[in-house]
């Protein structure tokens, strides 16, 4: 009898499963973005956050490496004050093979961290926050998300 069940569920499972089964589809885009400073205590040391095209979450892991997330949702008047940040996206990044851009709090000066994730293609990567160490297209995109970090923790 066991054999029985054992065949029949393997069955199920090679013959149930097709190809198509197993396309993802990605209905959800998001921008996450954060800053961190190493050496530095309190709450508003590593602060990471998700935007998606309707809901704005705050990470509440907190980790410096940004190893895993714990989002939860925010507020709407939260969301409607930093929507528009993923329009200051420079999609020049999306081009880049480099993730890592200066030397992100090596000086203590902090870091930013950016993933973007669009069609299911998830990118990452590590902005120095002192400008002279990136390139300047991305100053405009740095000055917007270190605003709209500020602006959320009013």
């Amino acid at each position: 009898m066991k054999k029985v069940i054992l065949i029949l569920l393997a069955s199920i499972f090679i013959y149930g499963c097709s190809s198509k089964d197993n396309v993802k589809v990605y209905d959800a885009d998001y921008l996450i973005f954060g800053h961190f400073y190493g050496f530095c205590i309190g709450e508003s040391c590593i602060e990471t956050f998700k935007l998606t095209s309707d809901t704005l979450y705050e990470d509440t892991n907190d980790q410096f490496a940004h190893a895993s997330f714990n989002f939860e949702a925010l507020d709407d008047a939260k969301f409607e004050a930093v929507k528009d940040l993923v329009d200051a996206f420079p999609t020049k990044l999306l081009e880049e093979e480099k993730t890592t851009f200066g030397c992100p709090d090596c000086a203590d000066g902090g870091g930013l961290y950016i993933e973007y994730s669009k069609n299911g293609v998830v990118k990452k990567w590590r902005i120095d926050k002192m400008k002279y160490n990136v390139p300047e297209y991305l100053y405009p995109f740095m000055d917007a998300v270190n605003d709209k970090i500020a602006l959320i923790n009013k």
